[in-house]
């Protein structure tokens, strides 16, 4: 049976050590001192030790069922859900108007994190009402936001997004869902939605739908979807839930993963629903929501390749296998453990690498959400415009390719569904894939955040590793050779790699598209290797102070000196083939495939 510790001393070292929230000016981070972080991250870490995670192999084996239109979710999940809303955990960061703690971010996206590893399933039913949520904060009206919003920030009610249609998923101007206007200003939905996570269930009283659809009339694509809320149940005017509205669920999809979460065919049948925002400007409603499920969906691929980290290791550890070349280290045994040998040391530094830059990466990102929205910060809303799709595409792509090599580590029993080792690399795949597979994320990267604001964004983030390298120069001899010198050169192969698309992507654009993907790998490597390179720097600090836990921080150096020595120069790898173009990607006729 796997098992699942929360990280919280990390978090606290990348929150105070590394980011030192508490004196960076964001309104509301004064009160984010050590003491209450680490008392909100403690009882977060054993609701998901002790509550989530004990139902992750519940809900993998049983899944969700359909039952004369009722969705039933795996045993135990109803139970858990109760604890999870009753701690005020389902609205932490959301307004104290509505019912939430009114936290910062931040502290939403470190408690995210660990839940998700805990149990990814099982999280997103309220990480898809959080999202729903945030649209409606932004884009209802006043009497919407008060209908809706205290019932869906205490999961009372729990929200989904409805985009995808089966004969379309990116391209959304193709859906064919409609919206006819009604006389008393509600809409007729009908159509149909696939791929709904959290479709339906039986842990909440109401499901608030937001849809995309048409209004006859409206301009042709993507320019005439505008968005609805339409409501499981709809509400009476006392704001309890009423008649059923004419949505329903068609089926439960089968899936290779995240089988704890309902993910719906779901049928409208002239179901009543409002306007959400502006007609015809339903995409801008609607990322709202994508945006902050995307930086979600990020997580969520650091958190299965920390938990299936922490088995591994504790696998290593344990199995006997083989001999140790440089001598025996378990002379009394028949065989010394797999962690001996320098392999198994790569891959697991290799996870653990990953795992807590990602960390790094995620809270920072969050830091920048927070600054924006709540310090009103143009500059840090630009900054992390151009690295979501990185923070989405770059930590999921990493983070299933870490469950596989978490996998790697048992040999035959992470392959076999007694050890429990599969269901991370299953539940890690559909991260690649939902709110924008990875390779829209790398488009929309190339095609649209590199230009955006005239380049603005993307030379201030390339300012900002210039002037950390600079200002931290002098450190030290060998903080400059292992930290400071390998971020340089792979901060040049990024620009490089821009100047690239700059130069050619004008004249035949699939030259940039073609490199896309290796680029958003790049810059995420570039993001990791600063997140590393502040780590390092942050435990060097503390080694100099004389800090008492002196083996957390020299473990974190080297950790980092093994990250930018064998994973950051990757970037020339990526660099190489940007540059040949795109002329041998687009070499043959779609016939000759």
């Amino acid at each position: 049976m796997p098992v699942y510790t929360a990280p919280t001393k990390d978090t606290q070292f990348v929150l105070h050590d590394v980011l030192n929230i508490k004196d960076s000016g964001i309104p509301g981070y004064d009160e984010l001192d050590s003491e209450f972080t680490g008392a909100v991250l403690e009882e977060a870490g054993k609701i998901a030790r002790d509550v989530l995670h004990p139902l992750n192999v519940v809900g993998d084996t049983e899944g969700c069922r359909l039952e004369n239109g009722v969705v039933y979710t795996p045993t135990g999940f109803k139970a858990a859900f109760d604890q999870v809303k009753e701690g005020g955990w389902t609205g932490l960061d959301m307004p104290e108007q509505y019912g939430g703690q009114g936290m910062p971010y931040v502290m939403g996206t470190a408690v995210g994190e660990f839940f998700s590893a805990a149990n990814q399933a099982f999280t997103m039913y309220q990480g898809l009402t959080h999202g729903a949520a945030s649209a409606i904060l932004v884009h209802g009206t006043d009497a919407q936001k008060d209908t809706y919003l205290p019932k869906m920030v205490s999961c009372e009610w729990t929200g989904t997004m409805n985009l995808t249609e089966p004969h379309c998923g990116t391209d959304l101007g193709l859906m064919r869902t409609k919206a006819d206007p009604q006389d008393d200003g509600s809409y007729k939905i009908s159509g149909q939605k696939i791929f709904i996570s959290a479709g339906d269930h039986d842990m909440a009283d109401n499901v608030i739908h937001l849809v995309l659809a048409k209004i006859p009339g409206g301009p042709d694509g993507i320019k005439g979807v505008s968005l609805f809320i339409v409501p499981k149940f709809l509400v009476n005017e006392d704001g309890t839930p009423g008649a059923r509205n004419g949505v329903s669920v068609g089926n439960i999809e089968e899936k290779m993963g995240i089988h704890g979460n309902s993910t719906c065919v779901m049928n409208y049948d002239g179901a009543t629903g409002w306007l959400l925002g502006e007609m015809h400007k339903g995409m801008r409603a609607m990322f709202t929501m994508m945006n902050e499920a995307r930086v979600g969906v990020g997580m969520q691929g650091l958190a299965q390749a920390e938990a299936a980290y922490q088995n591994a290791v504790e696998y290593a550890k344990d199995r006997l296998q083989g001999r140790d070349v440089t001598g025996a280290k378990n002379p009394d045994g028949p065989a010394d453990p797999l962690i001996v040998h320098p392999d198994i040391r790569r891959n697991l530094m290799d996870q653990k690498s990953f795992a807590e830059g990602a960390r790094a990466f995620l809270l920072w990102g969050a830091t920048l959400i927070d600054q924006a929205h709540r310090g009103a910060d143009k500059d840090a809303d630009g900054l992390v415009s151009l690295m979501t799709p990185v923070i989405k595409g770059f930590l999921t792509d990493k983070g299933y390719d870490m469950t596989v090599q978490a996998q790697q580590v048992y040999g035959g029993h992470g392959y076999i569904e007694e050890w429990g080792m599969s269901q991370y690399t299953r539940d890690a795949r559909i991260a690649m894939i939902y709110e924008g597979a990875n390779g829209v994320q790398a488009l929309d990267l190339v095609g649209r955040k590199l230009a955006q604001d005239g380049g603005k964004h993307v030379m201030a983030f390339f300012d900002l590793v210039k002037g950390f390298c600079k200002e931290n120069a002098d450190v030290s001899e060998a903080y400059t050779k292992d930290f400071i010198e390998p971020l340089k050169a792979a901060s040049k192969d990024l620009q490089a790699a821009g100047m690239y698309f700059m130069q050619n992507g004008m004249k035949n654009p699939n030259h940039a598209l073609a490199g896309s993907y290796d680029f958003m790998h790049m810059f995420g490597h570039v993001c990791l290797g600063l997140m590393w390179a502040r780590m390092g720097l942050a435990a060097q600090k503390a080694l100099d102070a004389g800090a008492s836990d002196a083996a957390f921080y020299e473990t974190k150096r080297a950790t980092g000196r093994y990250y930018m020595a064998r994973q950051l120069p990757a970037t020339k790898l990526h660099l190489a083939r940007i540059e040949t173009g795109a002329d041998t990607v687009m070499a043959l006729d779609a016939a000759q495939f």
